[in-house]
């Protein structure tokens, strides 16, 4: 099992939901919505964001009993979900083919799969489910991320303006590399505790 910090399992959110790399995403999505507009639909989307991900770290036990989950079969996907993101972060499509949005966004794509993703939503049932009597700081953890993803997003214009879209897919890649050394860690963990209950029966 993996025991998280408040400051680990923040760093964990932060690389999960990667607001540097949704950049890209969010200045497509917001292309045809009015500037004076754009900062209130990204906040929106992050409150709904945040919400759904809030109301997985609480039904998340009763989700793994209803699936008949154990802990460790979601340590080892998760990880296997982290593993394939990171890569993708590390190295991105040539061409990446996204939809021309001509309305408002509302929910779909921003607030879920950007921000709220199968990730995003895996590491907060593992956080909870193996440290259930710390659900309080992973709620703090949750709520320093997605303020996090609110400077950096509603700041995007500007970030890009000042560092360049070239250092923007440099940290993007960074982020990625350390997301994979932690997915790789946990399916690490996950098939070591596998292979130690093997030889225990």
């Amino acid at each position: 099992m993996m025991n998280y910090t408040f400051a680990s399992a923040t760093i964990l959110l932060v690389l999960i939901t990667d607001p540097v790399g949704n950049i890209p995403v969010f200045a497509n999505a917001l292309k045809h919505v009015a500037p004076e507009r754009r900062a209130r639909v990204i906040l929106r989307e992050i409150v709904i964001a945040f919400f759904l991900l809030l109301t997985f770290m609480f039904v998340g036990e009763g989700f793994l009993k209803v699936m008949n989950l154990s802990e460790l079969s979601l340590q080892i996907g998760g990880g296997v979900i982290l593993f394939l993101i990171a890569l993708r972060m590390v190295f991105p499509p040539a061409a990446v083919l996204e939809a021309e949005i001509f309305e408002e966004p509302l929910i779909v794509p921003l607030a879920i799969p950007a921000i709220a993703g199968p990730s995003a939503l895996a590491t907060v049932l593992l956080l909870v489910s193996q440290q259930p009597e710390r659900r309080l700081d992973w709620i703090a953890a949750l709520c320093v991320t997605m303020l996090i993803s609110a400077v950096v997003l509603v700041s995007a214009e500007r970030i890009q303006r000042l560092i360049g879209s070239r250092l923007v897919v440099a940290v993007e890649r960074l982020m990625g590399l350390v997301l994979v050394s932690v997915a790789i860690e946990m399916m690490l963990r996950g098939v070591k505790t596998f292979a130690l209950q093997v030889m225990g029966r």
